[in-house]
């Protein structure tokens, strides 16, 4: 009994951090929860009403393709400057291998409030770097834009920061994956002539695949569910330019105290996130069976 006594501490601490309020989200989406339940604690079941609510809403649709689109274009982004990198560090000098680890490890170990606040300063409308220098470059018209006052604006600023904040750790992880690779295959693959994007299709990939699907995985994780970055910066704004799940369940459970339509926001995001999980990863399985 030793063994699992010395990891009870532990266990017992993920299931309270965890599990409970995960569990009490779940029991909170199916009840009338408002202030006064959060007061007296009277809360009623309501079944499906809450579900029924969201779901006929056609506000929440718009934030589950904005939460699609977002993910979508984050994840590309990541997965394809993070191999490229990953590439490049694999080919520096000793010197030259140090100095872009270091510098991928200081911008991941950087607080995501202090990032974003940051590229707040960077693209502020009157003081900020960015207006500065594009005027100082000619673009008279970018003289006090507000960036984070226009919708298509905002939302590529949030997506530069998330891909900002992301490439590290999947750079490192991946050029991790590819001290892996045997150098003699490298050697066998360039005596048959083949070309670099045939090396990497053809000898890398293979090789380091089910490492760059547990990166792609998290990074679907992570993205899917951003909300320290929106929520800091833009609130979901301008309008809901920014709004995504995890924002839209905040603001609901927020604004007039809906905390059980907020629960039931957050009950379905886990759903349609693991949802992409499961067909991700039966497409996976069935790929390695093939194989």
């Amino acid at each position: 009994m030793w063994p699992y006594l010395l990891v009870a501490p532990t266990v017992l601490g993920m299931l309270y951090l965890l599990a409970y309020p995960l569990a009490r989200a779940v029991v909170i989406s199916f009840q009338d929860f408002g202030l006064r339940q959060l007061i007296l604690g009277d809360a009623h079941f309501t079944g499906l009403d809450n579900y029924t609510t969201l779901l006929s809403d056609p506000r929440f649709w718009t934030v589950v393709r904005r939460t699609f689109l977002f993910m979508a274009v984050n994840v590309v982004l990541i997965m394809v400057l993070a191999t490229l990198v990953a590439l490049m560090v694999e080919r520096l000098g000793r010197f030259g291998r140090a100095a872009v680890l270091s510098a991928l490890v200081l911008a991941w170990a950087m607080p995501v409030v202090a990032a974003t606040t940051v590229f707040q300063w960077l693209f502020h409308s009157e003081f900020g770097i960015v207006n500065h220098t594009l005027t100082r470059l000619g673009f008279d018209s970018f003289e006090g834009y507000p960036w984070l006052a226009h919708g298509p604006a905002a939302f590529t600023i949030l997506v530069a920061l998330v891909v900002w904040q992301s490439v590290p750790f999947a750079a490192i992880t991946l050029y991790s994956a590819l001290t892996t690779v045997p150098v003699e295959l490298y050697e066998a693959a360039r005596i048959d002539g083949a070309s670099g994007a045939r090396v990497f299709r053809s000898v890398t990939l293979p090789i380091v695949r089910p490492v760059f699907m547990l990166v792609l995985s998290l990074e679907v994780i992570w993205t899917f569910k951003a909300f320290v970055q929106i929520w800091v910066m833009t609130r979901g704004g301008p309008g809901d330019a920014t709004t995504i799940l995890p924002v839209y369940a905040v603001q609901t459970a927020l604004s007039g105290q809906h905390y059980d339509l907020g629960s039931a926001a957050s009950m379905l995001t886990v759903l349609l996130m693991s949802g992409v999980l499961v067909l991700y990863f039966r497409q996976m399985f069935r790929q390695e069976a093939e194989r």
